[in-house]
């Protein structure tokens, strides 16, 4: 099965927030916390026995768009703590390839930068399926917009976190 690789992002965001790299990067780093603050995503569990957030460990995601619901099974890529979190997603049961999603953290004078950016990688034969699954249309527009809902929350959560402690 041919596999294309779009080079350029379908969605990306960046947000500026009051907080560490490394109070950012164990967040995004962590998929079952950092679904909280997600769009479509509402849960995501560690699977395989693998250590979490390492390079190769696997993690299940639960999405929903309104009454529809699926699954996706999840390989972690990039683990560079305080820097980079990376991982490519698949469409269970089948395992067609679907994305790679990726968090680039920067130090600013303000805390740190998080760039959210997603790379689509579903097969051309598959669209119309996967929109038939989610309901989605537009997936770069939706990602989009995901994108910044979900960094949006995490400034909230982690500048909140600051201050209380």
């Amino acid at each position: 099965m041919r596999i294309p690789r779009f080079p350029e992002p379908a969605a990306t965001g960046t947000v500026v927030i009051n907080a560490t790299p490394a109070s950012a990067y164990e967040i995004v780093s962590d998929p079952p916390v950092m679904i909280r603050f997600a769009e479509e995503a509402h849960r995501a569990r560690w699977v395989g026995g693998c250590e979490p957030s390492q390079v190769g460990a696997r993690f299940r995601g639960y999405n929903r768009n309104g009454l529809r619901r699926w699954v996706t099974d999840c390989r972690v890529t990039d683990a560079d703590p305080g820097r980079r979190f990376a991982y490519e997603v698949t469409a269970s049961p089948l395992r067609i390839p679907i994305s790679r999603w990726q968090y680039d953290i920067e130090a600013t004078e303000e805390g740190c930068s998080v760039t959210e950016t997603n790379w689509l990688r579903v097969p051309l034969w598959f669209i119309p399926f996967a929109i038939m699954i989610t309901g989605v249309l537009d997936r770069m527009g939706a990602n989009n917009a995901n994108i910044g809902t979900t960094l949006g929350r995490l400034k909230t959560h982690l500048e909140a976190a600051a201050t209380a402690g």
